[in-house]
C-alpha cells in the first residue's frame, strides 16, 4: 500500500475542518500518488490531505465553507477523476422559495455533496455527492433537521399521486372548516359596512362583550384548527432563525389575534382608544391563504401531468413464451432474451426485435408521430407503444431501468428538475427576503406607532400584520420551476426531449442551427430517386434487369437498386457473363439479352449518343446526383439515379428556421458539389463540405465566430464530438445512443420539424417565466409600500389585512396557472392549420 499524509499544519495552518472521502480514478503508481496529494494542497481550502493508492481513495480535510467543488476540479487538473453518485429525494412540507433555499443548504452541508438542486413545484431534489461519502438516509436526516420530510424518489413516485390527492383533500376540508368558522366572525365585526343599522342591532342584541367572546372562540378555532399547519411549521422555522412564508403567515395572524384578545381579556393594559379586535383579519387570513394553497395545490398537480402519463404507459406483466410453455409474469421477471408474445389492441411491455407477425405499431405517445409504423421481422419495438392489428413475437432487448421508455422519463425528470441560469437572480432575492419583509414590517409598526394618526397602536399593528401577509415569497419559487415542468413536459408529448433543463435558456440564444446531412437532412439510406427510359422500353423491366446485373454487388449503389426491384415485386434472371470494368460499370447477359450499366464514359466508349437524355442529366447533377445509364441489346435504353433522398419534413423545417430569424448552416462529410446541391435547393444559408467528423468540431468554432451561439443538430456516432461542442446540442433519437448521450435536446421522432418546435418551445417558456418572475417581483415591490401605508399620506389609503391575504394568496394561483397555459403549446407544423 502507498499512501502520504501532508498536513496544512505543517505550513502553520489551522486545524482540519470537515472531512471529505475523495475517490480517484487513473493512479497507477506512487507518484501519481504523490502529484494528486500536491494537486489536492495547492487547491484552495484544503487543510490536509491523505491519499491511498490501494484503495484509489483521498482523505481531505477542508476549512469551513470551502465548496467541495474545489476538489474534483484539482483532480481533474492533474489529469485523473473522481466518481459521483446521482440522488433523488421527495421532499415533503415545502411552501415558498425560502424553504427551497433553506433544504439546498442543508443538503450542501454534508461532506461531500457537489451539487443539490431543488424544485418547489416538483417537490423534489437532485443531488450529486462525491461517491461513498454520503448514501440517502444521511441525506434525508439532513432534510429532516432543516424542518422537512424526505423520501426516496424512487419509493416515493408509486404513491406520490395518491399523496398528493390527500394533501388537495386535506387542504379543501381545511378551507371549507375554516370558512363556515370565519363567516359568522367575519359578519358580526364587518356587516355593518355593507348592512345599515347592523351595528346597532348587534349591540342590542348581543353586546360587545359577547360578540368579541364568540369572535374569539371562531378565531381561535380557525387558528388552531385548520390554521394549525402554518404555527407548526412557521414557528419552529422562526425559531431556528430561518423563517418562511409560514412564518409570515404564523406571525400575522397571531399578532392580531393576540391583540384582540388582550383587548377583550384585558383591555385596561391598552392605551386609550386603542381597544379594538381584529379577530375578523386573523380568522380571514388564514382562510384566504387555505384557499390559495388548496388552489395552487391543485394547479401544481397539473404540471406534472406529462411524468405522469409516461408512467401510465408502462404496463405490469408481459406474456412470456419459455421452454414452450406460454406464461403471464411480472414486468420484473422478464428477462433479456425472452421471447414475448403481444395481441392486437395490447401495449407492448418492453423493448426488443421482432421474430415472427407483422403488424402496424403506434408509437405517437413517444415521438409525437400520429401515424402508425409497419413493424415486420427484424424491426424494432418500443416498450409502452401500442400494437394495433395484429399479432406479434419478439425477443427482449432492453429491460428495466435500459427500455427507451424508462430512460425518456428519466430525461423529463432530470430536465423539469433543473435549474435555468435565469433562476440564479431569484435565489439571491429569496435567500433574504422573509427577514427582509419581517424588518419592514417591525419598522412599519416603529414608524406608524411613532408617527401615526390616533388610536397608533392600532394604526401600527394592522400595517405591520398586512406588510408580513401580502409578501409572497411563494410566487418567487413557482415562477422559473412551474414553466420549465410544463414546457419540458409539453416537449415530451411532442416528441422532443430536453434531457439538459438548462437547453430551454440556452437553445433560444443560438443565432445559427449546424445539421449534419446524412440521416439528418437525408434518410441515412441510399434510393433509387430517378428512373427515365427512352421511347421503345418498359420501366419495370429495364429495373429488373439492371437490379438482376447489380443483385450479387454489396456496393450502396447495388443494394439501392435491387431494393427498388423488389419494392415492384419484379423477378429478377440469374446474370451470366458477369463483368465489371473498373471505373466505367458493369455487364451481364440476362436470358439472352445484352445488358450494360456505367458512367456517361462507359457509354460513350461503347459507342452511345447521349443527347437524348442530356437535360435529364443535367437535372440530376444540379440535385448534386450521380447519373447512371442503362444500355439493352446494343441500344441507350434509360437512366437511372440514386440517392439518400431529403426527408419529407425537411425542407418545411428548414423554412421554419428560417421564419424564426435564424441562419441555418450544413456540415457534412459528402463531396462539396453535392452538398452546394442540396443546399441550393433546400435554401441553407452556409455550407462546410468534405468535413471529417474532428473537423465538425473546428467547423462549428468557425460559425460559433462569425455568428454567434450555436445549435448542432446530428445523429450518428461521429456527430458525438459536434454535438458536445455547440452551445446546445440536439440529436436525433433515431440515431445512435452515443450521439443521444452527447446531446441536451433528443428529438424522438428523427423528424426535423421537432428542431423548429423545440425552438419554440424554448422561447415559448423563457417567455412564460419572465412573465411570472415580472408578476412575483412587480407584486411585492408594489404592494409591500401600499401595505405599509406609503400612500396614506397621499391619499388616506391603506391595505387591509385581509385583502393583503387574498392578494398574496392569488399571486402564486396566477403564476402556476400562467405555467399552465404552456399546455396549449402547439406544435409550428399544426400552427398554420
Amino acid at each position: 500500500m502507498t499512501s502520504f499524509t501532508t498536513t496544512a499544519a505543517d505550513a502553520g495552518g489551522k486545524a482540519p475542518g470537515l472531512s471529505v472521502q475523495l475517490p480517484i480514478s487513473g493512479m497507477t503508481c506512487a507518484s501519481c500518488v504523490r502529484r494528486v496529494e500536491q494537486a489536492l494542497l495547492k487547491a484552495p481550502g484544503v487543510l490536509e490531505a491523505t491519499v491511498n493508492l490501494a484503495s484509489e481513495k483521498a482523505e481531505v480535510s477542508l476549512a469551513a465553507d470551502t465548496p467541495v467543488s474545489v476538489l474534483s476540479e484539482a483532480i481533474a487538473k492533474a489529469g485523473y477523476q473522481t466518481r459521483t453518485e446521482q440522488f433523488e429525494l421527495s421532499i415533503i412540507g415545502m411552501s415558498c422559495a425560502s424553504c427551497v433555499g433553506r433544504v439546498e443548504k442543508a443538503l450542501l452541508k454534508l461532506p461531500g455533496v457537489l451539487s443539490a438542486s431543488v424544485n418547489l413545484a416538483a417537490e423534489t431534489a437532485q443531488i450529486e455527492a462525491l461517491a461513498g461519502n454520503v448514501d440517502e438516509q444521511q441525506l434525508m436526516a439532513a432534510v429532516a433537521k432543516a424542518g422537512y420530510e424526505a423520501a426516496p424518489l424512487s419509493a416515493e413516485r408509486d404513491d406520490d399521486n395518491a399523496r398528493r390527492e390527500r394533501e388537495q383533500q386535506g387542504l379543501k376540508r381545511s378551507f371549507w372548516l375554516a370558512a363556515v368558522l370565519t363567516t359568522p366572525v367575519f359578519v358580526l365585526e364587518m356587516g355593518a359596512h355593507f348592512v345599515p343599522g347592523m351595528h346597532h342591532w348587534i349591540q342590542d342584541t348581543l353586546g360587545q362583550s359577547l360578540n368579541w367572546n364568540i369572535q374569539f372562540v371562531l378565531t381561535t378555532l380557525v387558528l388552531f384548527g385548520p390554521g394549525l399547519r402554518f404555527l407548526r411549521h412557521g414557528l419552529p422555522a422562526l425559531l431556528r432563525a430561518a423563517p418562511d412564508m409560514n412564518s409570515l403567515v404564523a406571525l400575522g395572524s397571531l399578532s392580531a389575534w393576540g391583540f384582540s384578545v388582550v383587548a377583550t381579556f384585558a383591555g385596561f393594559l391598552l392605551p386609550e382608544g386603542t381597544r379594538q379586535v381584529y379577530f375578523e383579519a386573523a380568522a380571514v387570513i388564514v382562510t384566504l391563504i387555505l384557499l390559495g394553497r388548496y388552489l395552487e395545490a391543485r394547479a401544481k398537480g397539473r404540471t406534472g401531468e406529462a411524468i405522469r402519463r409516461l408512467l401510465s404507459l408502462q404496463v405490469t406483466t408481459a406474456r412470456v413464451k419459455r421452454n414452450g410453455d406460454t406464461q403471464e409474469l411480472p414486468l420484473a421477471q422478464v428477462r433479456v432474451g425472452d421471447l414475448v408474445l403481444v395481441r392486437p389492441g395490447e401495449r407492448i411491455p418492453v423493448d426488443g426485435t421482432v421474430q415472427d407477425g407483422s403488424s402496424y405499431v403506434d408509437e405517437s405517445m413517444l415521438t409525437g408521430e400520429p401515424v402508425p409504423v409497419e413493424k415486420t421481422e427484424g424491426d424494432e419495438v418500443v416498450g409502452g407503444t401500442v400494437n394495433k392489428n395484429g399479432a406479434l413475437s419478439f425477443e427482449v432487448t432492453k429491460v428495466g431501468g435500459d427500455t427507451l421508455l424508462a430512460r425518456i422519463i428519466q430525461m423529463v425528470e432530470q430536465a423539469q428538475g433543473a435549474k435555468l441560469p435565469i433562476q440564479a437572480l431569484v435565489d439571491k432575492v429569496t435567500a433574504v427576503f422573509v427577514p427582509v419583509v419581517m424588518a419592514v414590517a417591525a419598522l412599519t409598526f416603529v414608524v406608524w406607532l411613532w408617527l401615526g394618526p390616533s388610536p397608533a397602536l392600532s394604526f401600527a399593528l394592522i400595517n405591520g400584520v398586512a406588510v408580513l401577509i401580502i409578501a409572497c415569497p411563494c410566487a418567487m419559487g413557482l415562477a422559473t420551476p412551474t414553466s420549465i415542468m410544463v414546457g419540458t413536459g409539453r416537449a415530451a408529448e411532442l416528441g422532443v426531449l430536453f434531457r439538459k433543463g438548462q437547453a430551454l435558456q440556452t437553445l433560444r440564444n443560438a443565432h445559427v442551427i449546424a445539421l449534419d446531412k446524412t440521416g439528418t437532412l437525408t434518410r441515412g439510406q441510399p434510393e433509387l430517386t430517378d428512373l427515365q427510359v427512352l421511347p421503345g422500353f418498359d420501366e419495370d423491366e429495364v429495373l429488373a434487369l439492371v437490379a438482376a446485373v447489380e443483385q450479387h454487388s454489396e456496393h450502396p449503389i447495388a443494394e439501392a437498386i435491387v431494393a427498388a426491384a423488389k419494392e415492384r415485386q419484379l423477378n429478377l434472371p440469374e446474370p451470366e457473363n458477369f463483368k465489371s470494368h473498373s471505373g466505367l460499370g458493369v455487364s451481364a447477359t440476362l436470358d439472352g439479352r445484352q445488358v450494360e450499366v456505367g458512367a456517361d464514359r462507359y457509354m460513350k466508349q461503347l459507342g452511345h449518343q447521349l443527347d437524348a437524355l442530356a437535360d435529364a442529366a443535367e437535372k440530376l447533377a444540379n440535385e448534386g446526383k450521380s447519373p447512371l445509364y442503362v444500355a439493352i441489346d446494343g441500344q441507350l435504353a434509360a437512366i437511372i439515379a440514386v440517392a439518400d433522398p431529403i426527408k419529407e419534413g425537411t425542407p418545411a423545417a428548414i423554412k421554419a428556421l428560417h421564419d424564426l430569424g435564424l441562419k441555418v448552416a450544413m456540415i457534412t462529410g459528402d463531396n462539396r458539389h453535392t452538398a452546394n446541391a442540396i443546399a441550393s435547393q433546400l435554401g441553407i444559408d452556409e455550407v462546410e463540405a468534405e468535413v471529417m467528423p474532428d473537423g465538425k468540431v473546428e467547423a462549428l468554432r468557425r460559425l460559433r465566430e462569425q455568428y454567434g451561439p450555436v445549435a448542432f443538430v446530428g445523429d450518428g456516432i461521429n456527430d458525438a464530438p459536434a454535438l458536445a461542442e455547440a452551445d446546445v446540442g440536439l440529436a436525433i433519437g433515431t440515431g445512435t445512443d452515443i450521439a443521444i448521450e452527447a446531446a441536451e435536446v433528443v428529438l424522438m421522432s428523427g423528424d426535423l420539424r421537432a428542431v423548429p418546435d423545440a425552438l419554440a418551445i424554448s422561447h415559448a417558456t423563457l417567455r412564460n417565466i419572465r412573465q411570472n418572475l415580472f408578476w412575483a417581483f412587480a407584486y411585492n415591490i408594489c404592494l409591500i409600500p401600499l401595505a405599509a401605508g406609503a400612500l396614506y399620506p397621499f391619499y388616506g389609503l391603506l391595505l387591509s389585512p385581509m385583502l393583503a391575504a387574498g392578494a398574496m394568496a392569488m399571486s402564486s394561483v396566477f403564476v402556476v396557472g400562467n405555467a399552465l397555459r404552456l399546455k396549449k403549446f402547439r406544435a409550428v407544423s399544426q400552427q398554420n392549420q
